[in-house]
């Protein structure tokens, strides 16, 4: 990974479970460029993605979200 690294609040609408989260996060995780991804139980409709803009763009994540059945939206672009 580069030293470039931003981070991005992914805004999930639906009501998820722990294990739906963690799923999520698992499915990000494992995108080329993808350092990090985390939720809370305390905030449970809010992902924060930590990633190498020069390899991935944030798009990607509103795309693993829908593929998932899920809506999103990014905040704090």
């Amino acid at each position: 990974m580069s030293e470039n690294m931003v981070d991005v609040t992914l805004h999930i609408d639906e009501t998820t479970s722990h294990e739906q989260r963690e799923n999520l996060c698992d499915t990000l995780r494992a995108l080329d460029g993808v350092a990090a991804a985390s939720s809370h139980d305390e905030k449970p409709h809010l992902l924060v993605v930590e990633y190498d803009p020069d390899r991935i763009k944030s798009s990607a994540f509103l795309n693993v979200a829908k593929e998932s059945g899920l809506h999103a939206e990014l905040i704090g672009l």
